[in-house]
This record gives C-alpha cells, structure tokens and sequence, in this order.
C-alpha cells in the first residue's frame, strides 16, 4: 500500500489526475463539476481555517449534512490536520443528533441546510462544548457560527494553509479517521472506531474483486454517514481516481442516473425493491401483447443468465431469442440505468435471491457484498467474473473467516475496528483473542462463497422449539410484487405472523380491475378478496418451507415503516422490538383471533 493514510492518497491522486473531473453535483438546475485541483484547493483551505480555530489532532469533528462536495471537502480537511471525523445522517433526529455530539465530545460541527441546522438549533444549549459551526446553505450573524464559503475564504489566504503540507507527515494508518455512530436497532448508538488503515486496506482488497479505474462513474446516492457509501461510494473512488456524481435526492435518482450515466452504484436491496415493483406495475399496465412480450423476454433472460451462472454454451437459436429480447425490453431498462451501468453493488441488508435473478435477466447485474460498521465495512463481495446469487461472495484478501460452531461467522484482518469509543466492555464482548464476533451465522462453501442464514439476535424460537430465520422469510416474500415491507413474528408462540406493508400502487392496479378502484388503501386492507389474494401469494412463496416456517396469519398495514417513524434505522433495518411494541396490540389478536 503506497498510501498510507486518507488525506495522502487524496492529494497523490489530485496531483495525477489535476483537471479531470473528481466531483458532479447538481447546482441549479444541471450539474457542475469540480476538478481533483479544485477540490484539493478548498481542503487545504478548509484545514487551514480549522487549525486557525483551535481544532487540535485527534479531536472530534461532526458533519451533520447530506452526500455533496462540502461533506468531501470538510471530510478529508478533518483527516488531513489529524482530527476525526464524526457523520451523522441527514435523517437523524434531533434528540439522536444531541447523544451523538454529546458522546462523542464534538468542538466543531459542518451543517448544510437550514433544515440541519433547525434541528441542531433545537439542542445547541444543551451542547456548551460545541464551539464553532460551519454552515453551507445557511448565513447566520449568531456568534460561532461562520458560512462555508467564508470558512474556505479564510483559510484560502491563511499562513496556516503552507502547514498542511507538512502535516500531512504526522497523520499515520493507525490514526483514527472516524467514529461512525451504528443504527442502534436494539439499543443505544455505539461508536465504531476506525482508523486510515481500516479503510484504505478494505479499498486494496477490495480493487481484487470489484475493478473501476479512473474511466470509472459512480453515482453517489446513499448517505456517506453509513461506512458503504463511505468507503465503496467515496473512498475507493479515491482510491481508483473515479468520478463520483452525487444524486440530488433518492426521488430523483431514477432522472439522476439517465443524466449522469454512471459504470457503478452502491445501494440497498430496499432500492431494487421498489425499482421491482415500479417496472411490473408499468407491465401490468401495458396492453396484453406488451405484456407477452415482457414475460417472454423474462424468460429467455433467466435462461441466458442460468446458463451463464453455470458456465455452460448458450445454444444458437437461445443466442437469437436473447439478442431480441435484449433488443426489445432489456435495453430499454438499462437505459433507464443510464446506459452504461456495469453492475450494482448491493449491501446494508440481505438481498433476496429472486431479485438479483430478476435484474440479471435484462441484463443488470447486482453483485451483493457483506460487513459491518465494525469491519470498515467489507468482509466478503461477489464480482463480475464470480458471482452466486444468493451468497454475499468471496471473502477479500487479507480477510479471515471462520464458522463458529454455533454457525456465528468470526473474522479477522487489518479491516477490524479499534473497538467502541468510550465503551471498552462492549469491546470486549465482539472482539476475542483477535477475532470479531459478527452476530451473523453463515457457512462457506466448497467454492468459498459465504451465505448469510440470518442474524444470530433475530433468530426466533417457537413455542414448539423450533428455530427460524425471519430474515430468510421477509427476504421471500419481499420478493412478491404485491409485498413492500414485511415484519415476521413467533418468538415463544405456537405459529408465525407478519405484518406487511403492501406496495398499495401494485394493488391499486389490481383492485382497479377487479371493480374496486374506489376504495381507499384502509377499505382495501379489510377487503376479503384482497386478502385472500395476498394468502394465496404468500402460500405461494412458502412453499418450500417447512411448516413451523410458515405464516399462519398476516395483517395488512396502511402506512409503511419509516425511519422518522421509529420503526428503520438510518440504514433501512427493521426495528423489531419497536415495532413489536408500537403493533403490540394488532400482533397479539392474530395470536389471540386464531387461538388453538
């Protein structure tokens, strides 16, 4: 490894690739590039004026801000004078936002919209420690707090600036870079410690198994808060001398992707889902003959792709029916895409096997990886030359990986964090004689692909002592286009429910044709021909799985799971103990109505 820190290998590959375009973002209306040149101007800038206010190595400087080039900018200024960087997401409350910065004992804070920064005003008393903000969109005469753009224009002309050159030298790998605060879906946020060397060697392992080079274009529309985007999305385009292109909004990432055509995504299965749902409720839509004509080109895709994934010859005739097919509907969805996309890269999230089958049936690959915050985050991905859906890939290079045998998945390697900031006893509980206890249970196997069979906390145990997976059912049933969100129950009772969250456009469409387009989404959920439809789609997708396995009963909700709710992390997990406890009442009369 040639560059040992961040900060170093940001300015190594700025003084390459000088002119060329390191970040596009949308600026009134169309997007505006900024060079390598540019962008390391303002970080030395940035630096200096954070030296010139007293921000010494080793403190803690929060970003509460969505993905653009100021979260770049401020980001790699932190790291360069040895300071560490503390993200919080854009979505984050502001009672999560208080514990963060209190936790963390953050001195300076860069905030980008007035949104932010209402939500940061809401808490500032109680947070005396917080001595200077740095806003983008925001212009405030309040003491301590100072624009960006005027931030950058002191340090532009500072005597601090020449020094950073020279500090750069006193940053080393085992530094600290970050504290990423964990979603906290079973109790309070822990800080994970990282350091450049966690980071950058996950970024060199990582190039074996997923190859972008400086021709590369990624569209960045995933918070750089969560250590996929950071590290897949950020740094290893850093690290490759990639574009990074960042989406305005996540409704507006379908129009982002036609007008920046990237060659790789990060993303979470929650975005192929509704990607899914979109492209069959425009099929269901179509006239019958398009209708064919999709399902058709479905079919002789998914033999293409079976073919291909079992590394045997595609026949001649299936060679024509493909190129028809890809002629016909595939292109049209890839164009969607931007035209250019060489793959997806899925985590944060199990993705369900159907789904990647599906996308690779036009000709859209979906390479899913597996991490933790705690293994800065890549511990093993699919690539494009050896992929299994279905599997989380390949361990990466100078990863270790072995099974527990209570089937827990342990790793070790230089991608492991230093441990917990200020809380050493839960160190101790994930990290043993070098190891870190995922929480995950899995298996390798004999090609070494590893599979993820659920998380050893959500594991529920029956009345009847039988072990399930809720994660491998949801995974199933996400998969059936009526379903948008599903969250299974059972711990200690005799059968298993779900509560489930319909895509009520999908089922709009066909309540339409069934003489029922005038009910709302509450009257529909009670309407016994809808839910006999949804029991049969369920018995469908159950079909393979034992009966403890199975849903018995199921309730239909009219509004989703969202993080501002309680009921997500920031990373779109499920809460279940909130959820059990906010539905408490509509779970237990599936148990209490169908009493055995």
């Amino acid at each position: 490894m040639v560059h040992k820190t961040i900060p170093k290998l940001f300015f190594a590959q700025a003084q390459k690739y000088g002119p060329r375009v390191f970040l596009r973002a949308k600026r009134n209306g169309r997007y505006q590039d900024f060079s390598w040149t540019a962008i390391q101007d303002d970080v030395l800038s940035c630096a200096a004026a954070l030296r010139d206010h007293g921000i010494k190595r080793n403190e803690n400087v929060a970003i509460l801000s969505e993905s653009r080039p100021e979260w770049a900018t401020a980001d790699l200024a932190i790291l360069s004078i040895g300071a560490i960087t503390v993200p919080i997401y854009a979505t984050s409350t502001p009672a999560e936002i208080q514990y963060i910065l209190e936790h963390s004992q953050v001195r300076c804070i860069f905030i980008s919209t007035p949104e932010q920064a209402k939500k940061f005003a809401e808490v500032r008393k109680q947070l005396p420690s917080v001595s200077l903000v740095v806003t983008t969109d925001v212009q405030s005469k309040t003491e301590g707090v100072v624009s960006f753009a005027e931030f950058i224009g002191a340090g532009r002309v500072s005597a601090a600036r020449e020094n950073i050159w020279q500090e750069l030298d006193s940053v080393v790998p085992t530094d600290l870079a970050s504290i990423i605060y964990t979603s906290g879906t079973t109790g309070p946020p822990k800080g994970v410690m990282l350091t450049h060397i966690n980071f950058l060697s996950n970024c060199e392992a990582c190039y074996a198994y997923i190859p972008i080079d400086s021709n590369g274009v990624t569209l960045s529309f995933l918070p750089l808060s969560h250590v996929f985007e950071r590290m897949a999305g950020y740094y290893y385009a850093i690290w490759t001398g990639a574009t990074i292109c960042y989406a305005e909004r996540m409704d507006t990432v379908p129009e982002n992707l036609v007008e920046t055509a990237p060659t790789m995504c990060c993303s979470v299965p929650r975005f192929f889902e509704k990607m899914q749902a979109k492209i069959l409720e425009q099929v269901s839509a179509a006239p019958p003959l398009r209708q064919k004509l999709f399902f058709w080109a479905k079919k002789v895709g998914e033999n293409v792709s079976k073919l291909h994934r079992e590394k045997k010859a595609i026949p001649v005739p299936l060679q024509i029916q493909h190129a028809l097919a890809s002629r016909l509907v595939s292109k049209k969805i890839q164009k969607k895409l931007g035209g250019r996309l060489r793959f997806f890269v899925s985590g944060g999230a199990p993705l369900p096997k159907e789904l990647a089958e599906f996308f690779h049936a036009f000709g859209v690959l979906i390479l899913e990886g597996y991490g933790l915050t705690e293994t800065s985050p890549v511990i093993s991905v699919n690539s494009p030359n050896a992929f299994k859906f279905g599997s989380v890939g390949k361990v990466i290079p100078d990863v270790e990986v072995k099974i527990a045998e209570d089937g827990e998945i342990l790793v070790r390697g230089p991608n492991i964090m230093r441990g917990y900031f200020n809380n050493a006893a839960a160190t101790r509980e994930v990290i043993v004689d070098g190891w870190f206890l995922t929480g995950d249970i899995g298996r390798l196997d004999e090609e070494g692909f590893l599979f993820i069979t659920d998380r050893k906390k959500d594991i529920i145990a029956t009345a009847g002592g039988k072990k399930v997976s809720p994660q491998n059912i949801e995974g199933v049933l996400i998969s059936e286009p009526l379903i948008g969100q599903v969250c299974v129950f059972g711990d200690r009772k005799p059968f298993l429910t779900a509560l489930i969250v319909p895509n009520w456009e999908t089922v709009k469409t066909w309540a339409a044709g069934h003489g029922m387009s005038d009910l709302s989404k509450e009257a529909l959920a009670r309407q016994p021909s809808v839910l006999e439809l949804f029991r049969k789609r369920i018995d469908q997708c159950m079909v393979d799985f034992p009966p403890f396995s199975t849903i018995k009963y199921f309730s239909l909700m009219t509004t989703e799971f969202t993080q501002p709710s309680g009921e997500l992390t920031p990373t779109l997990k499920l809460k279940r103990k909130v959820i059990a406890e906010k539905y408490a009442a509509q779970i237990e009369h599936m148990y209490s109505a169908h009493a055995r």
